[in-house]
C-alpha cells in the first residue's frame, strides 16, 4: 500500500510547486516584457493554475485511461463546487456581483451542459477539442474587452481566478517594465514546467496502480482522488479570499475554474488525444455536474450570496456524492 500511494503524493506535490513557479515564472517574463496586468491576470494567471489539471488529463488520455482523464475534469468541477465553495462559504458568506453572476455563471452552465451532451452522443474528438479551445480564447477575449470597460466591483470570473491567486502568492504579481534579467524568470518558468509534467507522470501512474490493486475502477479514482488533487491550488486560493472577506473573488475563482477545466482542459486533450467519455462518466457524473452548477447559480441569485447554511449543503452534498460513487 505505501509503494501505491507514494507517486500520488510525490505526484501532487511536484504538481503544486511546479504550478507555483510556473505561474511566478511566466508572470515575471511577461511584467519585464511589458504585458498589461490585466492581460496577465487573464491569460498567464488562469492557464498556469490549471496546469495540474492540464498535465494530468492529457497524460492520462495517452497512456490509455479515459476514467482519470475525463474524470479529473469532471470530478474538479464537481469538488470545485461542493467540496472548495462549500468549505469557503462555511468560514464566511460568499458575496456574488450580478453582472458575473449573468455574464459568467451562464457560460459555465452553456460549457457544462454542452460537454455532456457532447459526451453522450460522441468520441470527443479532434473537432469537438478545437472547437473548446476556440471558444474559450474567444470567451477571454471577451472578458479582456470587458473588463478594460469594468467599474471597480464589477469584474467577471477570469479576472477574479487571477486575483485569487495573486492575493494568495505576492510573487505572481507582475513585476515593473524592463527591471531586471529575463534569464533566472525564463529559467523558473521552465523548471516549474519540468516539475508539472513529472508530477503528472507520478500521479497518473500511481492512481493507474492504486486502482488496479484495489480493485477500483480508474473512473472512481480520476474522480475523486486525482481530480480533488489536482484542485487543491483553487481549494488554498478560495479559501483564503473567504478568510480575506473577498467573498466574490472566491466565487469567480471557482466558476472561472470550471470554464477552464472544460473548454482548456477538455479540448486539449480531446485534440491531443481523442477518446470516448466513460459511459458511468457520461451516465451519471456529468447530470451531477450540471445539477451542482445549477444549484451553485441558484444559490447565488437569491440574495447574491452564498449563505453558511448553503455552504454546509454544499459540503453534505459532495459527501453524498462520494458516498454513492466510492465502491
Amino acid at each position: 500500500m505505501f509503494d501505491t500511494w507514494v507517486p500520488i503524493i510525490f505526484g501532487l506535490v511536484l504538481l503544486i510547486v511546479g504550478g507555483d513557479l510556473l505561474v511566478r515564472g511566466a508572470v515575471q517574463v511577461a511584467g519585464r516584457l511589458g504585458v498589461s496586468p490585466l492581460v496577465i491576470g487573464l491569460t498567464l494567471v488562469g492557464f498556469g493554475t490549471s496546469t495540474p489539471e492540464l498535465v494530468t488529463s492529457v497524460q492520462a488520455a495517452l497512456i490509455g485511461a479515459p476514467g482519470i482523464a475525463f474524470g479529473n475534469i469532471v470530478g474538479s468541477n464537481i469538488a470545485n463546487i461542493l467540496l472548495i465553495l462549500g468549505a469557503s462559504a462555511l468560514l464566511y458568506p460568499i458575496a456574488v456581483t450580478s453582472s458575473a453572476l449573468r455574464r459568467d455563471g451562464l457560460v459555465m452552465l452553456a460549457a457544462a451542459g454542452g460537454f455532456a451532451a457532447l459526451a453522450a452522443m460522441m468520441t470527443m474528438n479532434r473537432f469537438v477539442g478545437a472547437a473548446f479551445l476556440l471558444l474559450l480564447f474567444g470567451y477571454i477575449y471577451v472578458a479582456f474587452r470587458q473588463e478594460k470597460r469594468a467599474a471597480a466591483d464589477e469584474h467577471g470570473a477570469v479576472y477574479d481566478k487571477g486575483i485569487a491567486l495573486q492575493a494568495a502568492d505576492p510573487n505572481t504579481i507582475p513585476a515593473a517594465q524592463g527591471r531586471g534579467s529575463l534569464l533566472f524568470p525564463i529559467l523558473l518558468t521552465l523548471a516549474g514546467l519540468a516539475l508539472v509534467v513529472g508530477g503528472g507522470t507520478f500521479l497518473v501512474r500511481g492512481a493507474v496502480t492504486l486502482a488496479q490493486s484495489f480493485g477500483i475502477s480508474q473512473t472512481v479514482i480520476g474522480l475523486t482522488i486525482v481530480a480533488v488533487g489536482t484542485s487543491l491550488p483553487e481549494l488554498v486560493t478560495s479559501i483564503l479570499a473567504a478568510f480575506k472577506r473577498q467573498g466574490d473573488v472566491a466565487f469567480g475563482n471557482i466558476i472561472g475554474s470550471n470554464i477552464y477545466n472544460i473548454l482548456g482542459i477538455g479540448g486539449a486533450t480531446a485534440l491531443i488525444e481523442p477518446g470516448a467519455v466513460p459511459e458511468e462518466i457520461a451516465g451519471f457524473d456529468n447530470p451531477v455536474m450540471i445539477a451542482v452548477s445549477l444549484l451553485l447559480v441558484y444559490f447565488a441569485w437569491t440574495g447574491l450570496k452564498i449563505a453558511r447554511w448553503e455552504g454546509a449543503v454544499l459540503l453534505l452534498g459532495y459527501i453524498g456524492y462520494i458516498y454513492v460513487i466510492w465502491p
